[in-house]
């Protein structure tokens, strides 16, 4: 049985109105009161229903919750959107939430989607961990994933080609006669950045040029990061003559370095990057490009299967969708 506002009022020796009032924020409550109701709360596992005032039994909130890992990436934005076109021809709306690629902000962010009833659950997920995302620990509440895979539990995702787009941009590099070839990626616990490398990888092995390790740098999350580690690279008494990023926050920073270093975008180093972004047609770069709001309408469709409201089939299995990519010149 779900814990109540009753238990905790029992546990911390006040009355459930006191309890209320500490959740509700009420200054007029004692600090010691205030201390010993939350630490009751948190013994017990409480969470406070924010709408169980308005709903009926059984009933909707009509909310789905979007959980992201870096608003400040163009890609999440075009997700919602495509999360946001489906949502409304449901009369549904979206509560979004950025993690910051942090497991632990990600949980609490879940709990609190869950506690407030939302209807179901799009996730890009943070970690490697992912046992709080199944239907016993959601309470029922389906969840699917967008852009990384599952880990350890089965579930609805919607994943881009990452393997096949880094390795045709990478083949296209090599094939214009590119021997040293820098990588700038995510981190590598980062499934999209994994992807990424490995297609990365099998590209040059194929186009026969070797893995130099002095040309890889994974990590750089933002712009700036990636600039500095091109301008590092582009500072090495052999200097690579191609760089592939694997998204693109690090194209945009290589592209900055090599400006900065030349003064000029052509006549310098080769970039090819996975993402598509603003302008990118207007400067030499070769771009892995696919729809990102295709990845969020399809993660809300599935979504919508799963809360009953295409006539599917509740007991059928996990299913994969894999946006394709193409390579823009």
């Amino acid at each position: 049985m779900p814990t109540t506002i009753r238990d905790v009022a029992a546990l911390a020796g006040v009355s459930p109105m006191t309890v209320s009032r500490v959740m509700r924020g009420d200054a007029k409550v004692s600090a010691e009161t205030r201390t010993r109701v939350r630490e009751a709360a948190q013994k017990l596992g409480y969470r406070r229903n924010e709408l169980a005032r308005n709903l009926r039994v059984g009933g909707s909130t009509g909310l789905l919750g979007l959980v992201v890992t870096n608003l400040g990436n163009p890609f999440y934005s075009r997700l919602a959107l495509g999360v946001e076109a489906v949502a409304a021809r449901h009369s549904l709306r979206v509560v979004l939430g950025n993690t910051g690629e942090d497991p632990r902000s990600e949980r609490e962010m879940i709990a609190d989607l869950v506690g407030r009833q939302v209807d179901g659950v799009i996730v890009v997920p943070a970690g490697s961990d992912h046992s709080h995302l199944t239907a016993e620990a959601l309470g029922g509440v389906p969840v699917v994933l967008a852009a990384r895979p599952p880990i350890g539990i089965s579930t609805d995702c919607v994943l881009v080609d990452d393997f096949g787009g880094a390795r045709a941009a990478t083949a296209k590099l090599a094939a214009a006669g590119h021997r040293r070839i820098a990588f700038l990626g995510n981190p590598p616990a980062v499934y999209t950045g994994a992807e990424r490398f490995r297609g990365f990888c099998v590209a040059l092995e194929e186009s026969g040029v070797g893995l130099d390790d002095r040309l890889v740098r994974r990590g750089q999350r933002e712009t700036a990061e990636a600039e500095a580690a091109a301008a590092e690279l582009l500072a090495l008494d052999d200097p690579p003559t191609a760089f592939f990023c694997a998204n693109n926050r690090n194209t945009l920073g290589a592209l900055r370095a090599i400006h900065l270093r030349t003064g000029a975008f052509d006549g310098g180093p080769a970039v090819a990057g996975f993402d598509d972004f603003e302008l990118a047609d207007l400067l030499p770069v070769t771009v892995v490009g696919y729809d990102a709001d295709e990845i969020g309408r399809r993660a809300a469709e599935l979504l919508m299967d799963r809360l009953g409201r295409a006539d599917a089939d509740h007991d059928m299995p996990p299913r994969r969708v894999v946006i394709p990519t193409e390579i823009i010149t």
